[in-house]
């Protein structure tokens, strides 16, 4: 006897505590209209646990225009945080361009032998007009530590040659 009214208590038990639980109803992408006590999103509240006001009319306008201003917010957010992660591929993007080219141009000093400015329009080097001016060796060695640094600078530290 007492063990059909102690498992009857908590049958009851459990039917009060689900009597009061939030029930939510959202529909699916084919249409089904579906029920449960988790919200999900999408999902809008049929019956709260949480006691009415005596007005519902101005609570519910209250709560959407709440609801409604807390979107635009998430909404906006979204945005900006999308906005700033395409800045940043975009950043990615050009450092990498930036870098490979800064690589590229430290590799051709090390390989090449001789180096040349072209001269200006006009010079003249042995009586002829002169179309290159070949740099010594002290000036093509600051040339390639000049292009390390720049390497460096763009790519980060980069390992000895």
């Amino acid at each position: 006897m007492l063990r059909s009214i102690a498992i009857g208590t908590l049958i009851l038990a459990g039917m009060a505590a689900t009597a009061f639980a939030d029930v939510y109803r959202w529909v699916d992408e084919h249409g089904v209209p579906h029920y449960t006590d988790q919200w999900v999103p999408g999902a809008q509240v049929i019956k709260s646990s949480k006691p009415h006001p005596a007005t519902a009319d101005s609570d519910s306008g209250d709560r959407n225009s709440s609801l409604q201003a807390g979107a635009e917010r998430a909404s906006e957010l979204i945005t900006q945080q999308n906005a700033t992660q395409a800045v940043k591929a975009d950043e990615a993007k050009i450092r990498a361009q930036q870098c490979k080219e800064a690589k590229d141009r430290y590799e051709k000093s090390l390989i090449a032998r001789r180096f040349y400015k072209q001269a200006k329009p006009g010079e003249k080097d042995d009586d002829k007009t002169a179309e290159r001016a070949y740099l010594s060796d002290q000036e093509i060695e600051a040339f390639r530590v000049q292009a390390r640094t720049e390497m460096e600078q763009v790519c980060g530290k980069q390992p000895a040659p």
